[in-house]
Order: structure tokens, then C-alpha cells, then sequence
């Protein structure tokens, strides 16, 4: 029995120093041996820390994919008032996903204590049509965070992204002049270009939020100068200034800003960042020219611009 006590203790000692989501407990308190986990013999009780539980998401990063999402979700988790999801969680655009319903969703949040936010990021929320209903039947003040880059340039960091999936996958790969062009002109029903139909996705989203729930991070300036963004961002969520300068320093091997935070640092996966494939000039200047339209009607909708080519 003293022994016990002694886990118990040691336990609970370990939680509040340095709070992970949650703590494996092994039945009998001891080790499992490889093959108890190979066999299925075995298997962890989740205790969540003191103090905490799960709630459904207070803010939700919506878009757009390949803007910056996993940087600002990384970026905010330096907030102590943060609770950030771990994983994409996919569940007001897939429908098999919200056909599990609120209860489900709620169990895929961090355990958060009383004074945070729980935030979770879906960057295929922005371009599905059916997500803003969705996430207005659940919570119509929700506060919604969309950043978006160059519209052009998101075009060609989604092909690479799959462009290297596919390599890892052992996949036949094409060229991106294939892809953007078909038969001589812009193929629009790429969904790469598509998804870059900012004022199209965004008139979605204003049928059911008002614009002044709906604060657009600039992802170009994020990735160069983070810190006016997150305290833009702070300030939007009403959260205690706690981002600062020291948070970030420039690692110039990735050429990117990474995090430092409770004496760790730490980047972005290797897969982020990844350069960019060259284009043919006359292909990226019929995909830029035939965007600025796209980008003009986005402007106007939301009252400000961005320096966009």
C-alpha cells in the first residue's frame, strides 16, 4: 500500500510541475514488456491532470492550406492561456467525421485548464462549403482566425506538398506547367488554383459570420516578422500579452523564424518550408494575372488589401 502511494504521489507531483495532455498509467503500476504491446495484452488508463477537462474549441484556425496554419497554431501555443489540438481534426468538412457527432468532437480537444482556450486548426475548413454552417450551428460567436499568403505562391507550395507526397508514396509525379495548364490555357478546375479563390470561399463564410469575427493573419509577414501578428492575434482572442521577441529567433540553415519557449527550442517539421520547383515564366504570369481579379474582389470584401502580386 505504501508503495502505491508513493506512485500515486509521484505521480501528481509530475502533472503539476510540468503538465503534459494527459499521463499513462500501466495497470499494476509496472512496465509493459514489448510483446504485451505487440499482443494487446495491455494497454494505458489516461489520467488527465488535475484541474483540467476538454471543452470544444473557443477559436478555430479555418484556412486556408498551405498559408501558415502549423506555424500559427505552433506559434500561439506558446501562450500559457493556450490549449492547442495536436492533430487536424477534420470534422465540420468531412462528413463521416461530423457524423459522429459534438461528443466526439469535444474528446479530440487537449485537456485545458479553466483560464485557456482550446484552438484547433482544419485548414479545409475555408474552402468547404459546408464547414461555416456547420461551425455556426455549433457556436455562432465563435472567434475564427483564417491566414492567407500570396495567392499564387500558395498555388505552388500545395503542388509540392503533394509533389513530395507522392515521391514518399512512390507515385508517378508530373510537372507543375502540367498541372496549371491544359490544353493550352489556365486549368481552373486544378483544385490547387482553386483553393485559391479567396473572395469565393470567403463569401461563404460571411453568409453565416460577420467579418468582425473572422481576423485574417497575414501569412507573408508571419513567416518574416511573427511577432506584430501574434499580438494582433492576441489582442483579437482577448488574451494577456504573453508572446514577446525572445520567443523567436531566425534559424538561418531553414531560413525561417523557429520557436523558443520554457527553455526549448524547436522549428517547424522539415517537411514546412520546402523550396519551391522553378515555373515557366509565362505560366506563372497567366496563373498570377488571371488571380489578381480573385484578389481585387477579395479586397473589397474584407477592406483591406495585401501586397500581393
Amino acid at each position: 500500500m505504501a508503495n502505491l502511494l508513493s506512485c500515486v504521489l509521484f505521480l501528481s507531483l509530475r502533472t503539476y510541475a510540468a503538465p503534459p495532455e494527459y499521463i499513462q498509467v500501466w495497470p499494476g503500476g509496472s512496465t509493459p514488456t514489448p510483446g504485451d504491446l505487440d499482443n494487446g495484452t495491455v494497454g494505458p488508463s489516461l489520467v488527465p491532470p488535475p484541474g483540467t477537462s476538454k471543452h470544444a474549441p473557443h477559436s478555430i484556425i479555418i484556412g486556408v492550406r498551405k498559408g501558415g496554419t502549423r506555424a500559427l497554431l505552433e506559434m500561439l501555443d506558446i501562450h500559457p492561456e493556450v490549449a492547442a489540438a495536436a492533430t487536424e481534426v477534420h470534422f465540420f468538412d468531412w462528413d463521416e467525421n461530423y457524423a459522429k457527432g459534438f461528443e466526439w468532437y469535444r474528446d479530440q480537444m487537449p485537456y485545458s485548464y479553466p483560464n485557456q482556450i482550446t484552438i484547433e486548426k482544419t485548414p479545409g475548413y475555408f474552402t468547404s462549403p459546408v464547414a461555416p454552417a456547420r461551425i455556426h450551428a455549433m457556436n455562432s460567436s465563435i472567434r475564427l482566425l483564417l491566414i492567407l499568403r500570396d495567392p499564387t505562391e500558395r498555388v505552388i507550395s500545395d503542388y509540392t506538398q503533394v509533389y513530395f507526397n507522392r515521391l514518399e508514396n512512390h507515385k508517378p509525379v508530373q510537372a507543375i506547367e502540367n498541372m496549371l495548364v491544359k490544353n493550352g490555357a489556365l486549368n481552373t478546375r486544378y483544385k490547387a488554383i482553386q483553393r485559391s479563390f479567396y473572395d469565393v470561399h470567403m463569401r461563404n463564410w460571411l453568409q453565416h459570420f460577420p467579418l468582425e469575427q473572422i481576423h485574417i493573419v497575414d501569412g507573408d509577414t508571419l513567416i518574416h516578422d511573427p511577432l506584430p501578428e501574434l499580438q494582433r492575434v492576441e489582442r483579437f482572442l482577448h488574451l494577456p500579452p504573453r508572446i514577446v521577441a525572445s520567443n523567436f529567433y531566425f534559424n538561418q540553415t531553414k531560413g525561417f523564424y523557429c520557436i523558443r519557449s520554457d527553455g526549448h527550442e524547436r522549428c517547424l517539421h522539415e517537411s514546412k518550408g520546402r523550396p519551391h520547383p522553378p515555373v515557366n515564366s509565362t505560366v506563372l504570369r497567366q496563373l498570377r494575372s488571371y488571380l489578381r481579379q480573385h484578389n481585387r474582389n477579395f479586397f473589397q470584401l474584407i477592406g483591406r488589401t495585401f501586397n500581393w502580386q
